[in-house]
Formats: C-alpha cells, structure tokens, sequence
C-alpha cells in the first residue's frame, strides 16, 4: 500500500504563483510515474502534468505548458507542482497521482494505482 499526503492549495488571485507538494509513503520500490490531475465541479478529472519517477522525464498537459513545472526530490518521496501565472480557469481540486509500475500512459487516470485526497487551488480574477 501507498498512502499520498498533499499539501499546498489554497485561494490566489490571477497571476500569483502557487506550489502543490505531495508526499508518498509506504511500499514506493515499484513508483514508476507520478502526476498531477486536477478536477472542476462538472468536468472529469482531467491530467496536468507527470514525472518518470527516477529519470526525471516530465509530461505537462498543453493547457499548462509554460505555466506549470513539475519536481521531485527522490529522497523524500515528494513531488511538487510550481505553478506560475495562474489563471481562473486553473480553479479545481488537484490530485497527486502514484503509478507503481507501467499500466499505460502517463495521461490516463485509469494507469495510476493511488491518489491523494485532493487540495483545493482557487484562483479569483
């Protein structure tokens, strides 16, 4: 089992910066991406951004690219989610994600194993 504790969230306004972090503990050994989702009242969980874990390869998701830059310290077990010039349209809860080996791609809910509890990110205009 892997538990994923995220922290970071909160209100902005359009154009602040925010970092998300999330934590994994437990079995990791097998960690092969970690990610970043998000979801909006309404609208499917939708991917933002996804690490190779160990290589260091990073995946974003077109509508942050640019804005959004995702990390990891190896050591910790943690990621984190700088985001820069947020927009409204950023608003959602965001999900860490853990894949404990390769189910697909890095894009897909469906290939990750564990998630976090979700943080809230707001962005007022």
């Amino acid at each position: 089992q892997v538990q994923l504790v995220e922290s970071g969230g909160g209100l902005v306004q359009a154009g602040d910066s925010l970092r998300l972090s999330c934590t994994a503990s437990g079995r990791t050994f097998s960690t092969y991406f970690m990610g970043w989702f998000r979801q909006s009242p309404g609208k499917d969980r939708e991917f933002v951004a996804a690490v190779r874990w160990l290589y260091g390869y990073t995946y974003y998701a077109d509508s942050v690219k640019g804005r959004v830059s995702i990390s990891t310290v190896i050591a910790k077990n943690t990621v984190y989610l700088q985001m820069n010039s947020l927009k409204p349209e950023d608003t959602a809860v965001y999900y860490c994600a853990l894949a404990s080996g390769y189910r697909g791609p890095y894009r897909a809910t469906q290939n990750y194993d564990y998630w976090g509890q979700g943080t809230q990110v707001t962005v007022s205009s």
